[in-house]
């Protein structure tokens, strides 16, 4: 066994002592608060403590179901729990005073949404104007959607939330604040015909259920919120593939008799909530700064926030994008005891000195390197060991299966060979910084393998001294991140993207809008904005299906995308509506002929599966600077005109004209 490979296991040997030190300490008693009665919605924390995870992480977890009067957050802040679930509205929190710590994100996007009769009063979220309302406490992602689409909050005549959809079916309240995973399934079950607001339509697309804790946990009990955190995580990642034990599990521990749950609500709602989480795309527990950083930014200009929010200190700083035990073990390891391994190494060479080098004394030492070597050499991470002039003396199997480079190759190589020039210089400065004071590195790189195909690492880097604190290695602990950096880049795109057409959503198209018109204005040209709704849609949609409602919509987007130029813009912002946006349009007539030539492309028949659907379209157009000199103004105009081309028998075009009248209840 060569001297690299001892090193290896010399520090393995120091990881395998505390593997079983749970067993001899009594199990810490914590407490999770949900945020509603037992359910599917929470099934990830039932699966860690009945496969033991929380309990091999020296954790007794009381999971306490929640009623209407009980504010998780104040349960949390106040001491009364360790860890609750909440909502995006936790950041309000925060900013209100309370302490909390947003740990992880298990729904990638809110189930939040409203439900209405399906009836002619309820075209549009405009409807909800003057109706009556049951909103539930913590919903003020749903109050925000209604101010980014303009419906005035004091239109609204609020009513308690009675938790209770008869109620909505009784008549008892026009509108009800609802989640997707749930209140459908009883609506359907019911057979009654209802239709769904969701926030997303206007890119409002906010996390869901967050597991988080207090900063007093935080600071008290950073290694208790991790092992939480993770034993967690890997119970939803359970549940997520065992959706059918665990249904039969809630039903059997986590359901008393007033519980609504049965066996067909707890599929419905597993696989629901597997579309809301997308672990797909992500890691379970899987939180993006830049996403919260978002939601903090439309809770400031809809006037809730203050501009710029720092979140500071409310997001708990872990990566949970790769989710392998023992790497993260030997990163800990590599991290934590790089400064004694020189220590421990001239240990074993003490004692096996001491012991006299026998023949016996040789054969159980070579198995014991034998079996720990093994441990880095089937390591799912790539790990390198140089010497200190930082030439490579040691790579495991992962390095060649990663890189492409074998062993042979990369022996006596500068770890130059990976670099891809496209990591930042000012990345390399602050590597170096660190490793010349004798402190571990942690950092991004992207680097290229031998057959020229770029990809991401995060790398771990540590300096290896011996007793004299004299410089003797270097250990490089590498992640394959390529998959997650893409996985980040897909979420960026749907953060701005329809998810059915691809086409731009609210925000990107704004900010298309907001960038024409500063074209328009510095070049003195106009530009024309249009609504485009199409008629008779919901129909087609209720007696065909979604399948057949949603391959509609894509044919329809397809159209309206060959009808314009490449340098316009169309986006869909949500249903049956869409928006359009036409560059240095010349004048009033240009418009109108496109949008007759939209109008009459969405009147074709639309051909799904051999059977034939007849739609048309009623498109609103205003044009700028006439009839309004920014988006506000224009988006007005063009949904005013949209209306009246509806309220005059659709299937036309309708310039704007300052005459026209408000339609909208028409």
């Amino acid at each position: 066994m060569n001297r690299f490979k001892s090193l290896l296991c010399s520090t393995l040997i120091v990881l395998f002592f505390p593997c079983s030190a749970t067993s001899v300490y009594a199990l810490e008693k914590v407490s999770l608060q949900l945020k509603w009665t037992h359910a599917f919605q929470f099934a990830g924390y039932y699966a860690a403590k009945q496969q033991g995870y929380y309990e091999r992480a020296g954790l007794d977890v009381d999971i306490r179901e929640a009623d209407p009067t009980i504010n998780v957050s104040d349960e949390v802040s106040r001491g009364r729990a360790d860890f609750g679930v909440g909502t995006s509205s936790l950041i309000l929190e925060r900013e209100a005073g309370k302490p909390v710590v947003v740990i992880a994100v298990v729904f990638q996007h809110s189930p939040q949404i409203f439900v209405a009769k399906n009836s002619t009063a309820f075209q549009s979220i405009h409807d909800l104007k003057d109706k009556r309302i049951m909103l539930e406490p913590h919903s003020e992602e749903l109050l925000a959607y209604l101010k980014a689409e303009g419906v005035p909050l004091d239109s609204i005549h609020w009513k308690n939330h009675s938790f209770d959809v008869q109620d909505l079916m009784a008549g008892k309240a026009d509108v009800m604040s609802a989640y997707s995973i749930s209140e459908p399934y009883f609506l359907d079950q019911a057979h009654y015909s209802y239709q769904t607001f969701t926030p997303r339509s206007a890119g409002i697309d906010f996390y869901g259920d967050n597991l988080f804790t207090s900063e007093k946990e935080m600071a008290e009990h950073p290694k208790r919120v991790q092992e939480f955190r993770d034993a967690s995580m890997r119970g939803w990642e359970y549940a997520l593939s065992h959706k059918e034990q665990i249904a039969h599990l809630i039903l059997e521990k986590y359901s008393h008799k007033d519980s609504r749950n049965t066996l067909g609500f707890l599929r419905f709602e597993a696989d629901k909530i597997t579309d809301l989480m997308r672990n797909d795309l992500v890691a379970v527990g899987y939180m993006n700064p830049g996403r919260w950083q978002h939601i903090a930014d439309t809770y400031a200009d809809l006037g809730m926030l203050p501009q710029n929010y720092s979140l500071d200190h409310f997001l708990y700083d872990y990566n949970p994008a790769v989710n392998y035990t023992l790497v993260n073990s030997i990163i800990a390891i590599a991290l934590s005891l790089v400064c004694v391994v020189g220590i421990v190494t001239l240990y074993i060479f003490r004692v096996n000195r001491r012991l006299g080098k026998t023949v016996a004394d040789l054969k159980a030492g070579e198995l014991k390197l034998k079996l720990l070597s093994m441990a880095i050499e089937h390591s799912p991470t790539s790990v390198i060991i140089t010497g200190t002039d930082t030439r490579i003396q040691y790579v495991n199997p992962q390095f060649t299966k990663e890189t492409g480079y074998s062993a042979e190759e990369a022996f006596g190589q500068l770890p130059k060979i990976l670099q891809s020039g496209l990591t930042p210089a000012d990345t390399y400065h602050d590597m170096w910084t660190h490793l010349s004071r004798g402190k571990s590195w942690k950092g991004e790189l992207i680097n290229r393998r031998k057959s020229g195909d770029v990809y991401w690492e995060e790398a771990h880097i540590s300096p290896v001294v011996d007793e004299n604190n004299k410089l003797m290695h270097y250990i490089a602990v590498k992640l394959d991140i390529t998959e997650r950096k893409h996985a980040n880049e897909r979420l960026a795109h749907l953060a701005h993207h329809d998810g059915l057409t691809n086409l731009p959503n609210r925000i990107l198209f704004f900010e298309r809008v907001e960038q024409g018109l500063a074209l328009a204005r510095r070049n003195h040209t106009r530009l024309a904005l249009m609504f485009i709704d199409l008629d008779k849609f919901k129909p087609v949609n209720d007696q065909y299906g979604h399948a057949v409602g949603d391959a509609i919509l894509q044919k329809a987007a397809k159209r309206m995308l060959d009808c314009v130029r490449e340098a316009d813009t169309v986006g869909r912002i949500g249903g049956d509506e869409f928006i359009a946006l036409m560059l240095d349009i010349g004048d009033h007539k240009n418009a109108e002929l496109l949008a007759k030539k939209i109008c009459h492309a969405l009147s074709l028949p639309f051909d799904v599966a051999g059977q034939n659907h007849q739609l048309s379209a009623s498109i609103g157009v205003a044009v700028y600077p006439e009839h309004g000199e920014d988006e506000v103004q224009l988006a007005k105009s063009a949904d005013l005109a949209m209306y009246y081309a509806k309220a005059s028998g659709r299937n036309n075009v309708k310039i704007y004209y300052d005459s026209m009248t408000n339609l909208y209840h028409t």
